[in-house]
């Protein structure tokens, strides 16, 4: 997955991996998330993409925009 390099370093997203009609999220916690065309809408996807490549932005875009509107979650994995 490619880092996401916000200009702040204390943004929640660490980083990102993109297909044709998909985005992958991951977190400082560990979880991954991962918003689609059918969960989320393209315009959404399409803009959440550009917002990653420019590394600005994604964080607050998903929290105003597309919270909840995720196909799949992954948690953080406890190895301890």
């Amino acid at each position: 997955m490619p880092l996401y390099s916000h200009a702040n370093p204390a943004s929640g997203i660490v980083s990102y991996e993109c297909g044709p009609d998909w985005i992958d999220v991951r977190f400082r916690s560990g979880a991954r998330y991962k918003y689609t065309a059918a969960s989320a809408g393209m315009h959404n996807i399409e803009q959440m993409q550009r917002l990653a490549e420019q590394g600005k932005g994604l964080s607050a875009y998903i929290t105003e925009h597309v919270h909840d509107a995720y196909a799949r979650k992954w948690e953080p994995r406890n190895d301890t």
